[in-house]
Formats: structure tokens, sequence, C-alpha cells
């Protein structure tokens, strides 16, 4: 005779242990969820908002790596100078050799275009998701943007460098002193255009920033009096220009070669700043929030 299987009359069918319905998800991984938040929210702020001379050096290694950005800082400056500076060679603009004159407007735009450019590049980063990646570090957003102006400043200062090297091969001459503090001058109000590359960049898709960058410094620099004189606009021409950032930058950068200048371009300079970096503050805090 064939083994009955023997029964056991106590044991419950596999089916009557599953719960009806659709199963829910295990609370450990929420309660891990929850823990990870919270320790995002309790985290210890570093020191200067995140602000280290490490990220600064490795911003700045990667600027200098980037040929796009060094043929602006570089080859732009340089052909403009040839173009309108050694054209005037010679030639008087009041008590001011005209070249010298407009080789310290081409430097001041030359670090324009350097540091709007070098800012106007967070354009990028966020459309490779960088500033979300930001957004998840401690790293507070003025550091970060204090970074990206300090290192666009440093790009206008090799700008400079280029256009004042190429005016004293060409036979354009002043004094050391005066050079060093235009140079100066220049590198230090050029913090304003970084600030406005970085809120260009927060603001406007990756495929379009440097270029609305770069067709708004053109007419800034127009109307500002850097590729000619202000006084040849007509008087309203000239009152607006006054109101514009690069009427300050170039005011004050040009103000060691003699002759005075406006003490309303420091007042400019300083208003266009604060604007530009609450304005790059805002943006990047808008463009995260959703992290």
């Amino acid at each position: 005779m064939s083994a009955q299987p023997s029964t056991n009359p106590t044991r419950t069918p596999d089916s009557a242990t599953r719960p009806a319905g659709p199963t829910t998800m295990p609370t450990d991984r929420t309660a891990a969820s929850a823990t990870f938040l919270t320790s995002l929210e309790n985290r210890r702020v570093p020191r200067l908002g995140g602000f280290s001379a490490t990220l600064l050096r490795l911003e700045l290694l990667r600027k200098l790596r980037n040929r796009r950005t060094m043929i602006f800082t570089m080859i732009m400056p340089a052909v403009f100078y040839l173009i309108f500076g050694l054209t005037n060679k010679g030639e008087m603009l009041g008590s001011t050799d005209a070249a010298l004159y407009i080789s310290v407007s081409l430097a001041t735009y030359g670090a324009m275009i350097a540091t709007t450019t070098g800012g106007a590049q967070v354009a990028i980063e966020r459309a490779l998701g960088w500033s979300r990646q930001l957004a998840l570090t401690p790293l507070h957003p003025a550091a970060y943007i204090l970074i990206k102006v300090i290192v666009s400043m440093a790009l206008g200062a090799v700008s400079v460098i280029v256009v004042f090297v190429l005016a004293a091969v060409t036979g354009v001459h002043a004094p050391l002193g005066t050079l060093i503090a235009s140079g100066l001058l220049v590198v230090l109000t050029s913090g304003v255009f970084a600030a406005f590359g970085v809120m260009l960049g927060y603001l406007l898709p990756a495929e379009n920033a440097i270029q609305v960058a770069s067709m708004v410094l053109g007419i800034l620099s127009l109307i500002g009096g850097l590729f000619v004189p202000l006084e040849i606009w007509p008087d309203t021409l000239q009152t607006i220009a006054r109101f514009t950032p690069a009427y300050g930058v170039g005011e004050i950068a040009r103000a060691p070669l003699g002759g005075g200048y406006d003490h309303w371009a420091i007042v400019s300079v300083i208003a266009w700043l604060g604007i530009f970096v609450a304005g790059s503050a805002w943006a990047l805090r808008r463009d995260t929030k959703r992290v």
C-alpha cells in the first residue's frame, strides 16, 4: 500500500498569512529617509559659508583650462587695441595721450568680457546639474558667488596685462606707477561684471547666456565711453551713460591718467555691484529651491 501524506490540522496555508490588499512599504526605509533629511538640517555650517582657498584654486584651474575663455580673455582685447588704439597713436585727448587713454579703456573692456563670460558659465553648470549638487552641500550661495567673482576678476587681470604689454611694445608708454594703479582699478571694478555674469548665468539657458552677455557688454561699452570718448554723444545720451555700469568702471580706471574723473562713478559702481550680487543670490536660490 502506498503511504498517505500526513496532514496537520493546525497548519495554516501560506495564502492565509498574506495580507489582503496592496503590500505596504517597509517603515524602516521611511525612517532612514527621515533620518537623512534631519541630518541635512542639523549639519554644521562650515566656516565662511564654505569659502576656502582650495575651492578657489580648483575653480581657477578649471577656468584656465577652458580654451574659449582664454581666447576671449587674451585675443579679443588685443585685437581691439590694434584696431582702435594704434590708429590714434600720437594724438591727444585733452592732456592725455589718446592711445594710452584707449589702451586703458580697452583693457577695461577686456576685463569686462573676461569677468562676465567667466561668471555666465554657471549656465553650463546648471545644464549639467552641478548647481543642484551644490545645493546638497553646506556651501552658502554668497560664498559660491564670491568664488566666481574672484576667479573672474583674476581672468580680467590677465586681459589687462595683455593689453598693457601690447601697448608698451607698440610704443605707447606711461609711468609704471600709473599703469599699475590703472590696472588694479580695472581689476577691482570688474567685479561688478563678474556678478553680472553670474546673474545672467542663472537667469538664462546655457545656449544663450554668453551670447546675450556679449551683446549687452558691447552696447554698454559703446554708450559708456569705452570705445569712443563720451563727449561725442548728444547731451541726453551722455546723461543716460552716467547711469550705466560701464561708465563708472571706465571713469575710475582712467583716473590715474590725470585730468580728474566724475565722482559719481564711485556711487555707480557700488550701486551696480550691490544690485548684481543681490540678483545673483536671488537667482541661485530660485534655481536650487526645488532640490
